[in-house]
């Protein structure tokens, strides 16, 4: 009888260390001390502790503790998900999707090229400008055309403004599908993308409002030109007239 009291109090006793490791390692995973943590969920889930299998597939799975090894996650999540651990079976079936979403995985982490940041009513057509206008007519289209590109080209920068940074464009089941190294591949390229689109953005505005300031200050200056001649215009007239009295009254001018 006391051989059997002291078998069960032998196992009370192991019971009570493991789960006091168990806190700590989980106190070291809550305070990010992850190679601390990574130690101490290793020796549990080889002693066959299902929660500390489940969060060291987890720490496989995101690379918390360096860098990320999904073979050995899926085995410690497979360990867990077989004494029934929920959280482990969830892991599963997530991979499996991922297996199943992969092409969208890689679309966000390296195809996604923005294109839609740059076409239908945020591509901005150019507007054309000649050297210089003389006719009002002509200017009033210019001047329409340049309000109709600034108008969209304002458009353009306020949406991609909006839909910054460009990581709030990948869909969220999509998204809890990635692993860490996927996250920051994708932050990276998209910010690429992003930055591709402002720069492209930067060129076009410069070279618009370069042209239309060449046509601009060459038609002020025809204009205001134009404008002085028209009154002298006047002037030039009244002294040919002038001339022609002078001519038709022996050189004498009468007025």
């Amino acid at each position: 009888m006391k051989k059997t009291v002291l078998i069960c109090l032998s196992l009370l006793l192991c019971g009570s260390a493991l789960a006091d490791e168990l806190a700590d390692a989980n106190a070291l995973f809550a305070k990010k001390a992850y190679p601390e943590a990574l130690a101490k969920y290793s020796k549990l889930a080889n002693a066959g502790n299902v929660e500390a299998q489940q969060h060291l597939g987890e720490l496989y799975w995101y690379g918390e503790a360096g860098e990320v090894d999904e073979a050995k996650a899926q085995a410690w999540f497979q360990k867990a998900a077989a004494k029934g651990n929920k959280v482990a079976i969830a892991s599963l079936e997530m991979i499996k999707q991922r297996g199943v979403r992969r092409a969208d995985i890689d679309y966000w982490v390296s195809k996604y090229d923005g294109s839609e940041l740059r076409s239908g009513e945020y591509r901005c057509k150019e507007p054309r400008f000649p050297s210089m206008s003389k006719e009002n007519v002509e200017i009033d289209r210019i001047g329409a055309k340049m309000k109709e590109w600034q108008d969209c080209y304002n458009h353009a920068v306020e949406h991609l403004n909006q839909v910054s940074p460009l990581t709030k464009l990948i869909p969220a089941d999509i998204a809890k599908l990635m692993n860490k190294q996927e996250t920051e591949a994708a932050a990276a390229h998209l910010k690429q993308v992003q930055d591709n689109v402002s720069e492209d953005l930067k060129v076009s505005s410069r070279l618009v409002l370069a042209d239309f300031g060449a046509w601009r200050d060459a038609t002020e200056a025809w204009v205001t030109e134009h404008n002085k001649l028209v009154k002298q215009a006047p002037s030039e007239e009244r002294q040919r007239d002038i001339d022609a009295r002078k001519n038709n009254y022996g050189g004498v001018s009468k007025n």
